[in-house]
């Protein structure tokens, strides 16, 4: 019984941790909405879109419609794809975590695995839903959870970075989009047994190659055309004739926003740069793209003109020589076939010449054939890239990105071909859909009720019948001869289907209608609205001719992408080719046929407003899409006869606590314990049926309130459990932990008294050989007192650690070593000295290191000479004690032509009397100038400066020594200078007179002039004085230094 209980508390605790499945979404159906549409009390189209807004306001962008899974752009970002949520997703049940993305690519993969069949993920909705983000995540998603090896890693690279490739090539920004596809994908991704992604293979379908050539206002040509502009390096553009502004092209300007806040052109180029080479492209077919993208734009920029006859010209032949060098091919020929075209009559030829509207044209179908089969080159070499050359057999799941159904203000050829394919692609939904419902039911014995939905049959027929479809009418006006004109065609399509219900045009309108019709346009009314088409353009985009001279001229190309493009066309083939609906109609059939034999998963996007803003639902435009969309007869379909259903063990599993027959444990057939479970819940017999292994519940309330019963089951038999489950546990856990206790006790004394023990023996072995080493200490090393020295090195080695110097100039502090250590204490101290003087020098300033060496001929020349020298070490010297400012201008033009290399104010005194005057003393690299103000009062040159006398006291005398040989000239010079120290080094340094500098002790004579000799007598005493004394000679009295 005990084992018993603790099952089913294990049961009730799993259970109630979350949303374990489907179910497990009913608990938290009143506070976020209900995650499957499937279990919605009412099935109308008001509660639908409250549900989503419900879900929409709380970030819940994602809904379930049984496997359908429906998405809301939130257009913005939302944290719930990162490698966390791959990790939960993977492995799980589809409805055990809220609807996401991932819950559906992982069960597609899974279902895959387990059945060894093909599956396709269908992903549909307008332009700017989503459809081409969804496409990624799923391919992310894959990325990230299959197996990896490095050929795996490879493989899957290429394929997410087939994507900016892609989207370069292939999209362009709409009105409605800033990255719109504007090509149809389909993508088979190839898994081996094993699960791991071994290939893959790309199909594009209806590339809107229109846009090459002509943008509406407020749209972009394709991305790469930009991207190439605006991030090519200047080498490139130069090499390829381009320059760094759209606005220089033609094709680039019709739409009036070459430049848009949201997308940044220079950074996807970069980006399809690295994946060109991630998916193999070598740099030759790299620059022949190029080359391509670029001869477009060239293409765009050629100009026509008339002559008298109305034949066309050339206005310029700079533009057609660029197109001439990148695609390899002859200019003249080029010219030749945009002004003529050649007529052949049996073995002669005729050149006609072309109108310029002509010439536009063949421009034009030019520019569109080139950039079309590019785009198919393209798409065949990322195919080939990402090729599985195993030829074992393989599973695949498909990804189909095909354009949304398109309403455009004005609506061309392009939208009824993209609405067509929506058209079939809806009538291929409803039929599997149905089928499948069918098919379970018939599987379960349950009678099949048929389910009333629009049969979109009815449009797919008035585009696509033999002979009597818009198509066909199409082709035909296209092969007519005479003069056809697309408004010939609207009046075929009068004659042909005039009383059509879902046609008309402004012929066959009523009154009212007609006001909403121009002339040349025809309405269809598609399963998701109406849509009117202006017919203008329609023969010339199905036609898609390129006249043969060209085709002929592409074929001889030099750049192989462009010579490969051409030389697969059938050129000698007479025969008029496919026209581009056509080929584009027997395309989707391929496409069906290739989908109705795989299993199918839907995502349908939807957009939330049209201004791309996030927080914002619009209810009119959800409505809209939920209706063309075809989700409300999905929903109906699901909820036919039967809104929800079970296998037998899983009901059981779940709802048997709330019987007491099958409570907790059933013996029976599954089968017959939920029939008993029904009985005793009240089903009543309308309202279940029992197929061959599921239970079918037709009212989503009749499962609320079998659900609601539970939770409330759930929690009063959990409680009651673990009441007991506790108090059973707590008693025996009680018991275990009193005898553990005893035992711990009684091993832990004797652990820690076998541990006192021996650190005790421990100690005394310790103690007993430090004494030893003690006292032999001063003996050789031996087996006694080798721990012991070892001790005393490490002990004197650690204090020394701490207490090392820490300036060069310390040499007391080092610790005196223990003898043992003597020797290397002695090297250790010479190293850090060493690493000290080291690391000084590495530390000086180159300014520092100049101060230094001036201090060193200040010390060479006064060192324990002069008193105040010690005084003077600690003062820097500075360049200059005067500025250039300070130097009268006169002066500095006198002595413009040597450079002063340093200024100082000094107190001369006079030669006859000593009288103190103040002046400038300069040097300069040959002489020293005595100046007053403006005057130069004398110039000694450095030659002729014999001799530099200053005493050993504390006064700043100097007395210049100068070689006098005529008695008219002055004689020695005597001055005083604060600055003595920086003055006279820096005249040593200037004049190279380090050596005439000499300290004398009482008195120095000085040679007044020839023939005449005076003194400066040295005293000391309180104050200094300077003053001539009574024997004629100059006294100078200095104080005396304080003892250091």
């Amino acid at each position: 019984m005990t084992e018993v209980l603790l099952n089913v508390l294990i049961n009730a605790q799993t259970l109630d941790k979350g949303l374990l499945d489907m179910e497990g979404a009913l608990t938290a159906r009143d506070r976020v909405g209900i995650q499957d549409f499937v279990l919605l009390d009412e099935t109308t189209e008001v509660a639908f879109i409250s549900n989503l807004k419900k879900r929409f306001s709380k970030d819940l962008i994602y809904t379930y419609i049984g496997t359908l899974l429906v998405s809301v752009n939130p257009y913005k970002e939302l944290d719930i794809y990162n490698k966390k949520q791959m990790d939960v997703y993977m492995g799980v049940n589809f409805f055990e975590l809220p609807p996401h993305i991932y819950a559906l690519a992982d069960n597609a993969y899974h279902t895959m695995l387990t059945e060894f069949s093909n599956h396709f993920i269908l992903i549909s909705g307008e332009s700017g839903a989503g459809k081409t983000e969804a496409s990624k995540k799923i391919l992310q998603y894959y990325a990230v959870s299959c197996p990896s090896t490095n050929l795996l890693n490879t493989v899957r690279d290429k394929m997410l970075m087939s994507n900016p490739v892609l989207e370069a090539f292939g999209n362009a920004k709409t009105l409605k989009n800033d990255n719109s596809s504007r090509f149809g994908k389909y993508m088979d991704i190839q898994f081996n047994r094993q699960g791991d992604a071994v290939g893959g293979h790309i199909l594009n379908y209806l590339l809107e190659k229109s846009r090459v050539v002509h943008q509406n206002h407020g749209e972009r040509n394709f991305h790469i055309f930009y991207q190439l502009v605006e991030g090519g390096s200047d080498d490139l553009l130069q090499q390829l004739g381009l320059e760094r502004n759209c606005q220089q092209y033609n094709y680039l300007t019709q739409g009036e926003c070459a430049i848009v806040a949201s997308i940044n052109d220079k950074n996807d180029w970069k980006s399809v740069k690295n994946a060109l080479q991630v998916i193999d492209f070598d740099e030759v077919n790299t620059n022949h793209l190029f080359e391509v993208v670029a001869s477009v734009l060239h293409l765009g920029n050629v100009q026509f003109d008339t002559d008298n006859k109305g034949h066309v010209l050339l206005n310029n032949n700079t533009e057609l020589n660029w197109v001439s060098n990148l695609l390899g091919v002859d200019a003249h020929s080029l010219q030749e076939g945009f002004t003529f075209r050649k007529i052949e009559a049996k073995t002669d030829q005729v050149l006609s010449p072309f109108t310029i509207d002509h010439a536009i044209y063949a421009r034009d179908a030019l520019a569109k054939a080139i950039y079309g089969q590019t785009f198919t080159w393209l798409v065949n070499r990322i195919n080939e890239s990402m090729e599985n050359k195993d030829a074992s057999q393989k599973t695949v799941i498909g990804l189909l990105d095909i354009y949304g159904f398109e309403v455009f203000y004005v609506n061309s050829f392009e939208q009824f071909c993209i609405n067509y394919c929506n058209e079939k692609l809806q009538q291929l939904f409803i039929q599997l859909t149905l089928k499948n419902e069918q098919d379970e039911y018939e599987a379960e014995g349950i009678e099949w009720e048929p389910v009333q939905f629009f049969n979109n049959k009815i449009i797919c027929d008035l585009v696509e019948e033999k002979h009597t479809g818009i198509i066909s009418i199409l082709d035909e006006e296209c092969l007519r001869p005479g003069d056809t004109t697309d408004l010939t065609f609207l009046e075929r399509l009068e004659e042909k289907m005039g009383n059509h219900p879902h046609f008309v045009t402004h012929k066959l309108a009523d009154k009212m209608t007609r006001k909403t019709l121009e002339r040349g346009d025809f309405r269809l009314l598609h399963y998701a609205g109406e849509v009117t088409y202006c017919v203008v353009g329609f023969l010339d985009k199905n036609n898609d001719l390129l006249y043969r001279n060209i085709k002929d001229l592409m074929c001889q190309s030099k750049n192989a992408i462009v010579r490969e493009c051409f030389s697969i066309m059938d050129l000698d083939n007479r025969r008029r080719p496919e026209t581009v609906a056509t080929q584009f109609k027997s395309s989707l059939v391929k496409l069906t046929d290739m989908l109705t034999a795989k299993e199918a998963w839907y995502i349908r996007c939807l957009k939330s407003n049209e201004s791309k803003k996030s927080g914002q639902f619009d209810e009119a435009l959800i409505r809209h899409q939920v209706k063309y969309l075809g989700l409300m007869e999905h929903l109906r379909v699901r909820r036919a006869g039967f809104a929800y259903r079970r296998k037998y063990e899983v009901f059981l599993k779940r709802y048997k606590p709330l019987c007491p027959a099958t409570w907790p444990h059933w013996t029976g057939p599954p089968a017959d314990g939920v029939e008993v479970l029904a009985q005793h819940l009240g089903y009543l017999p309308d309202e279940y049926k029992m197929g061959r292994t599921k239970i079918f519940i037709r009212h989503p309330r009749t499962l609320y309130a079998t659900e609601d019963a539970y939770e409330k089951c759930k929690h009063d038999l959990a409680t009651k459990l673990q009441a007991k489950y506790k108090g059973y546990k707590a008693k025996e856990e009680f018991q275990k932990q009193k005898e553990a206790a005893t035992k711990i006790e009684t091993c832990w004394r004797g652990v820690q008294a076998r541990k006192e023990r021996e650190k005790r023996a421990w100690a005394v072995k310790v103690i007993k050989k430090f004494i030893k080493g003690y006292l032999t200490r001063g003996q050789a090393k031996t087996t006694d007192n080798s721990e012991y020295l070892q001790f005393v090195r490490q002990s004197y080695l650690n204090r020394l650690k701490d207490n090392l110097p820490k300036t060069v100039l310390d040499k007391t502090s080092w610790l005196t070593p223990p003898p043992v250590l003597t020797e290397t204490s002695e090297m250790l101290r010479k190293l850090h000295y060493r690493l000290m003087v080291r690391k000084y020098v590495r530390g000086i300033t180159p300014q520092r290191k100049a101060q230094l060496q001036l201090k060193i001929i200040t010390s060479s020349i006064f060192k324990g000479k002069k008193d105040n020298y010690p005084q003077s070490v600690p003062q820097p010297f500075v360049d200059t004690r005067i500025s250039d400012q300070d130097i009268n201008m006169r002066v500095l033009q006198m002595i413009r032509n040597e450079q002063i290399k340093y200024s100082v104010p000094v107190i001369k005194y006079d030669r006859n009397g000593f009288k103190p005057r103040p002046r400038q003393l300069i040097l300069t690299q040959t002489a020293a100038y005595l100046v007053e103000e403006a005057k130069i009062k004398q110039r000694v040159l450095y030659a002729s400066l014999k001799g530099i006398s200053v005493s050993n006291l504390t006064d700043g005398i100097i007395v210049f020594h100068i070689t006098c040989e005529d008695p008219k000239q002055k004689g020695d010079l005597a001055m005083q200078c604060d600055h003595l120290f920086e003055f006279l080094t820096k005249l040593s340094a200037i004049a190279k007179k380090e050596n005439v500098i000499k300290v004398v002790q009482s008195s120095i004579k000085i040679q007044i002039q020839a023939g005449k000799e005076s003194a400066v007598d040295f005293s000391t005493g309180q104050e200094p004085m300077v003053y001539k004394a009574k024997n004629g000679h100059l006294m100078v009295v200095a104080t005396r230094t304080r003892p250091r």
